[in-house]
């Protein structure tokens, strides 16, 4: 028994949640890993080149399937539990597994969310970013500003050995302080060596609770904050497009994150 064998045996009896050691990521799999992020970034940056008022969803999907293949890469959502496409496109008041249409058509005053995930030589990563279209409302605005300065606070809370519930607690907290509620029942998840991987990662959990951050540990903040009621619902007709309850905005920004000895570094965003 090494010493981080130890470490997390000590902190498992005293109560804490640990990860086994086949989620902590070696050396040469964070290497790799970091490949695929990196293609990641760049089909986000690709669509943020492209995306502009009047295009349809489904084109978002055909800049993301061309340039991740065109890359070495494979969009990991396609075909994914029967996924039909390469990427999530999320509008309004969709909080998540928005599927891109050629009927949708971005307008001026939409809020949109690119969910980007990639496969390259077998690893995956997972990112994505809110884009405003044209001129949007002050409250539509204030929405996706607020749910930035979650993500960014979640990520000042994360710390190695501090836990989960930390980075919960600073984003929960912030969206509330602002009259915002955060989703409960989606969050993020680990990532690496699958597309979904342990942990479960909430953000409406207590400070102090939840697995412990330990080095080698890679996982998603992606908070999904509703500017009114956290419930939702799913789509009957495509089994995928989750929507706000009460048809309330919805914003949400992913970072892909591996926690160090020294601090959490951020892989895709």
């Amino acid at each position: 028994m090494d010493k981080l064998d130890i470490r997390l045996w000590t902190l498992a009896a005293r109560g804490h949640i640990v990860p086994s050691r086949s989620l902590l990521k070696t050396p040469r799999q964070i290497a790799a890993i970091k490949k695929s992020a990196a293609l990641n970034t760049a089909v986000l940056d690709h669509v943020a080149a492209h995306i502009h008022e009047g295009m349809s969803t489904v084109e978002i999907d055909r800049l993301v399937y061309d340039f991740t293949t065109e890359h070495g890469g494979i969009p990991a959502p396609l075909n994914y539990e029967g996924f039909p496409k390469s990427v999530c496109t999320s509008l309004n008041n969709v909080v998540c597994h928005g599927i891109p249409s050629e009927h949708e058509f971005l307008m001026e005053g939409d809020i949109l969310n690119v969910d980007v995930s990639t496969i390259l030589d077998g690893y995956y990563s997972d990112a994505s970013r809110m884009f405003t279209i044209g001129d949007i409302s002050p409250e539509a605005a204030r929405l996706v500003r607020v749910t930035q300065e979650c993500v960014d606070l979640g990520l000042k809370a994360a710390k190695p050995w501090g836990h989960l519930g930390d980075i919960a607690h600073a984003i929960n907290s912030h969206a509330r302080k602002h009259g915002y509620s955060v989703v409960e029942d989606i969050g993020g998840h680990g990532i690496g060596l699958e597309f979904h991987e342990e942990p479960f990662v909430s953000y409406v959990t207590p400070k102090g609770s939840e697995m412990v951050l330990v080095p080698g540990m890679m996982f998603t903040i992606e908070p999904m904050v509703n500017e009114g009621s956290p419930d939702f619902f799913v789509d009957e007709a495509d089994d995928w497009t989750v929507y706000t309850i009460d048809d309330g905005l919805s914003a949400q920004i992913e970072y892909m994150v591996l926690v160090t000895e020294s601090g959490i570094e951020v892989l895709s965003k």
